[in-house]
């Protein structure tokens, strides 16, 4: 045994140096990896939203269903693609390591894009629409493996130990942010207008190519990049610390002097940085105290046993459980923007002279807000903010998160007015039971909505971006990025959920307030409620940020 502990001390001595060397390495990773990497995204969500985005009108229109369960299978998908990355994050976390992951889930995407254009422009109707959800769900499966891992791959390639990359890693979620809002804006202007006016196939044509273009772009820069290999399953660690704490329950824990009572393993090559003890959710640490069955035993029994950082980290994980919980609701106001505002949209005059904008554009406007605010936000306001508080992005990332819930609230209030002006102008007009009636009314009333909903997610979802990445253990990195976008999928799920709740209700009172006629429904009054229960969200939210421990190192 040599004086680390370990008997083959030197050979993890050895390994950390050269993860080190590979990670400090000054030629790779940096800004410079991490373009190629945002590029790569960028086509990525080109071909994304242009799919989702007037996915709910290739359902209705040439498929022809009901909107009800046109909007519940466009939530359905987004659910499930939003859910599965938890699982492509495990087996990148465990398995594959990131890089590896990402390029296999590449070439399935790049599959499942091409079905979908030969579906669209070949195959026979009655076999059409068969062969459409099929390769909508391979596309799902692409997801998978790509979204958890381009994010934390990219932020890798900034290290976590000189201040100057710790910035720019702070700053690269915000320009990350932009670039992906940027794609998604470029494919609701080109690709929707495309399939709009010229035809399906042709729009879904370009998504392909534009997946092509990313695969290509992500081996190009293979030279630059800072790879991490798989870091082992995460789960295990976190179930033996549960494991070892209720064997261990009876046990006493004595406070004072704790270098004997507590066992601390700072030899493990992943993380050479050893946690600091808290005082948050004490009956864990019952899961390092040694008792005498451990102190007589030859070898450390990892289900009777956990290390101080394999505690520490458990105790990481159960604090971002209500956070998470507390973005959901955020996540179901985001949805309505996709499914009721561009159905809200479809019913008005949308023409600026002669040219006539596509429903599903006015997405545009979260996008132009966003790519407006986001450069302000990096670039005036956080510089500013820091003046006062002296925190390196400004505002931590809870008060950035919660302020994106409050503007969300805003959101809905002002859905809501206009909801209620909009019913009004179509009954003065006698237009109610008219559902194909436009509204004399123009679609920019629609506008603020769409830009508050822009600014709530230039404050949340760039927050809850980096809090699942910042404060996840390192091993867990990509599946902070999935945790970050099972908010979106489970958000889907709850506002399908809502929306049958609604309707159930609502039908035993008189109308439907959620129905196929727009005009009947009463969707101010559902605005309403959302307003309410988000109103109650935040309250818990705040109650909840106050308690919560940043990790220390």
């Amino acid at each position: 045994m040599d004086s680390s502990g370990s008997p083959h001390g030197h050979h993890h001595d050895e390994d950390i140096e050269e993860n080190i060397i590979s990670q400090q390495n000054p030629s790779k990773g940096g800004w410079t990896a991490a373009i190629f990497i945002i590029f790569v995204e960028m086509a990525e969500r080109f071909a994304y939203y242009g799919m989702s985005g007037n996915l709910i009108t290739y359902l209705t229109n040439e498929l022809e269903e009901p909107i009800p369960m046109a909007a519940k299978n466009v939530n359905t998908w987004t659910g499930v693609s939003a859910l599965l990355p938890l699982l492509g994050a495990f087996i990148a976390d465990s398995f594959l390591g990131r890089f590896t992951t990402i390029l296999v889930s590449s070439i399935i995407y790049c599959m499942g894009m091409s079905l979908l254009t030969v579906t669209v422009s070949v195959v026979p109707l009655h076999l059409r629409k068969a062969m459409f959800f099929v390769a909508l769900y391979i596309l799902s499966v692409g997801l998978a493996g790509h979204k958890p891992c381009v994010q934390t791959f990219a932020a890798d390639q900034f290290s976590e130990d000189s201040p100057e990359e710790r910035k720019a890693k702070s700053s690269f979620f915000n320009w990350w942010y932009l670039g992906i809002i940027v794609a998604g804006s470029a494919a609701i202007l080109v690709v929707i207008y495309i399939q709009d006016n010229v035809s399906w196939a042709a729009g879904f044509g370009i998504m392909t190519g534009s997946m092509v273009v990313a695969l290509i772009l992500f081996l190009l820069g293979i030279k630059k990049y800072r790879k991490q290999g798989p870091l082992g399953s995460p789960f295990p660690k976190v179930a033996q610390v549960f494991v070892a704490a209720v064997r261990k329950r009876h046990t006493e824990v004595t406070t004072g002097d704790s270098s004997g009572v507590y066992f601390r393993d700072d030899t493990s090559p992943q993380q050479p940085l050893s946690s600091v003890h808290t005082n948050q959710f004490r009956f864990l640490d019952k899961a390092m105290v040694i008792d005498h069955l451990d102190a007589s035993s030859e070898t450390r029994n990892p289900w009777r046993l956990c290390s101080l950082n394999q505690v520490e980290q458990v105790k990481l994980l159960l604090r971002l459980i209500p956070i998470w919980m507390c973005c959901l609701m955020f996540a179901v106001v985001q949805s309505f923007v996709q499914t009721f505002f561009t159905k809200q949209g479809s019913t008005m005059i949308r023409s600026i002279g002669s040219f006539q904008i596509p429903q599903a554009s006015l997405l545009i406007f979260v996008g132009l807000t966003i790519i407006v605010v986001i450069p302000i936000y990096d670039r005036v306001f956080v510089p500013t903010a820091r003046k006062f508080t002296g925190h390196p992005s400004g505002i931590t990332m809870l008060q950035r998160i919660g302020t994106g819930l409050l503007i969300s609230i805003i959101t809905m209030v002002v859905a809501a007015v206009v909801e209620a002006k909009r019913v009004k102008i179509l009954g003065d007009h006698n237009l109610l039971d008219n559902p194909k009636a436009i509204v004399p009314m123009r679609v920019w009333w629609l506008v603020p909505q769409y830009v508050i909903s822009g600014l709530s997610d230039v404050f949340a979802f760039v927050g809850i971006q980096e809090l699942f990445y910042d404060q996840m253990p390192e091993a867990m990195r990509s599946l902070g990025a999935a945790f970050y976008l099972s908010v979106t999928g489970v958000g889907n799920f709850i506002s399908s959920g809502i929306i049958t709740l609604v309707q159930v209700i609502s039908s035993k009172y008189g109308e439907k307030w959620i129905s196929d006629n727009i005009d009947r429904a009463h969707l101010d009054y559902f605005y309403w409620v959302i307003a309410a229960l988000s109103t109650l969200n935040l309250c818990i939210y705040v109650w909840i940020a106050k308690g919560f421990l940043y990790k220390k190192s």
